[in-house]
């Protein structure tokens, strides 16, 4: 398995990093398990979750399922380099609309990894992420709270997800001025079907030493092989589906393009991602052993200038902001 480091930190993690928003909803506990145990074993040591996966208001039920394979022992907790998530609504029952149970703030940052820790099992968190930008809040409020959590050994590393460029630039000069670390990835919604973050995200998280997770690199499954039926048993959302019709010539290009240099589309759209410079470890988020090892082949992939050239005339990416739209 080969690793990197993440972003401008001494954190190593594997190339590719193993999303867990199917445990406890698609896929069950069991099978989270055996999917979790051959990670291990296949030398991926990256695994993301987010205290609202299981997709029952304040449950938690995806980290609770990864805190008792943690409580497991054989030093899973120790291998794994775990990354977690804040800012969706968490509270339930009686405090299912009381507003401090989202968002970022102060007292939802700690109240949020507080949960968080004990559904884990585990008392500190390797990297903590914003799951969204939460404008109303000053980054100073923010950098305040993160930092007790690190000086409680309860937190090593802090994250973004899903933030535009001036959020990521201002959180992480806000950050120095104060003598911290900062900003050292940013998770954001990258496939060959939706390329944004090209014009500005990436550039600021280069400049700034951020690294980028993707999350949906197959593009909800769309890069895996669906008009040739090539994908497998997926699941596709009622969006995605629309798009296999809409975007069928693009998609057939696609796949005829994965043919002609004899490799699966989900190989090859993972193999991509992987090939860009900014890129740290693509989410794969497997609900089957089957699709976990599957994607072990996008690691020995490799792309050239013809190979992109040919990708970039199917799925036409963007050059850095200005230059894009301006001379």
């Amino acid at each position: 398995m080969e690793t990197t480091h993440l972003g401008r930190s001494g954190l190593v993690v594997s190339r590719l990093c193993l999303g867990t928003m199917n445990f406890g909803w698609d896929a069950s506990k069991e099978d989270s398990f055996a999917i979790m145990d051959r990670a291990l074993e296949l030398g991926i040591n990256f695994f993301d979750t987010a205290d609202v996966y299981g997709w029952k208001l304040g449950e938690g039920i995806t980290e609770k399922i990864i805190g008792e394979w943690f409580a497991q022992g054989g030093l899973r907790r120790e291998r794994v380099v775990l990354a977690t998530k804040l800012y969706n609504p968490m509270g339930a029952g009686l405090l299912e609309n009381w507003p401090n149970t989202r968002n970022i703030s102060a007292l939802h940052i700690r109240r949020a990894c507080d949960a968080s820790l004990q559904r884990l099992q585990t008392d500190y968190i390797d990297l903590y992420q914003m799951h969204h930008i939460y404008r109303e809040v000053p980054w100073e409020e923010v950098w305040e709270a993160f930092s007790v959590l690190r000086q409680q050994g309860k937190v090593l590393y802090f994250g973004s997800s899903n933030f535009a460029a001036w959020n990521i630039a201002q959180g992480n000069e806000k950050a120095a001025a104060r003598g911290m670390l900062g900003l050292v990835s940013e998770q954001s919604k990258y496939s060959l079907m939706q390329r944004d973050i090209e014009l500005e995200v990436a550039p600021a998280c280069q400049a700034y030493g951020v690294g980028v997770i993707p999350w949906s690199p197959l593009a909800g499954g769309l890069l895996a092989g669906v008009r040739k039926k090539q994908d497998g048993v997926r699941r596709y959302g009622d969006w995605t589906k629309g798009l296999i019709d809409e975007k069928a010539a693009q998609l057939e290009a696609w796949e005829n393009l994965a043919e002609s240099v004899g490799e699966k589309p989900a190989d090859l759209a993972l193999a991509w991602t992987l090939s860009k410079p900014f890129v740290t470890a693509p989410i794969i988020g497997p609900r089957t052993m089957e699709q976990l090892e599957g994607s072990l082949r996008a690691l020995e992939i490799r792309f050239d200038d013809e190979l992109h050239a040919k990708v970039d005339a199917i799925f036409p990416g963007f050059k850095t902001a200005p230059e894009h739209y301006a001379w």
